[in-house]
């Protein structure tokens, strides 16, 4: 969903998306605050401001839900297939069903069991790149539960479309040398 989710809710329950609507504008709005606190946080621990980062002012984002179906043969079926995300960061809630595994040098592939209450920041590839990696993307994927349904809900947050990403100038120097060239 980018931006109103009005369209296309209207589209899948022509008599009945209004609850709907007003449940994901507001969860929007709630993303969106945590979303810039989290950024000036990440961004902070480095030694960033705001001043380093004009655009950051004025985030781009979009919510994926995704439903994951019980599965008998849980081997035999994909949920999402590894990757990192392309965002700055992606916020994630998820039920009380597992399925999200993230790849750990050395351990494989490391299941992270969901918790009342809590949320999953992953770090994506444009925080790898803006912190020089400092930051590192998350190699993450979603697995099919044997008895459960699972559900999520993906907060993605990035740039403005068109804004060029590349190390931020206070992170390199002759000893650390940008490691990522500039992307959009």
């Amino acid at each position: 969903i980018f931006g109103s989710p009005l369209e296309h809710a209207r589209q899948l329950w022509p008599h009945d998306y209004k609850k709907f609507c007003d449940v994901i504008e507001e969860y929007e709005k709630e993303m969106e605050k945590l979303a810039g606190r989290l950024m000036w946080l990440m961004l902070g621990s480095l030694g960033i401001t705001k001043d380093d980062v004009k655009w950051a002012k004025a985030g781009c984002s979009a919510l994926q839900l995704n439903s994951y179906p019980a599965c008998p043969d849980p081997d035999r079926a994909m949920g999402l297939a590894a990757h990192t995300d392309s965002t700055i960061f992606t916020i994630l809630h998820q039920n009380n069903t597992s399925g999200l595994q993230v790849f750990r040098e050395g351990n494989g592939w490391v299941t992270v069991p969901p918790l009342t209450g809590a949320l999953v920041i992953n770090v994506g590839d444009l925080l790898h790149i803006l912190s020089n990696g400092l930051y590192q993307s998350v190699l993450h994927r979603a697995v099919v539960n044997r008895t459960r349904h699972r559900l999520s809900a993906a907060y993605l947050y990035g740039p403005p479309s068109g804004v060029k990403i590349s190390p931020l100038s206070k992170l390199v120097d002759q000893g650390h040398p940008p490691m990522y060239r500039p992307v959009t």
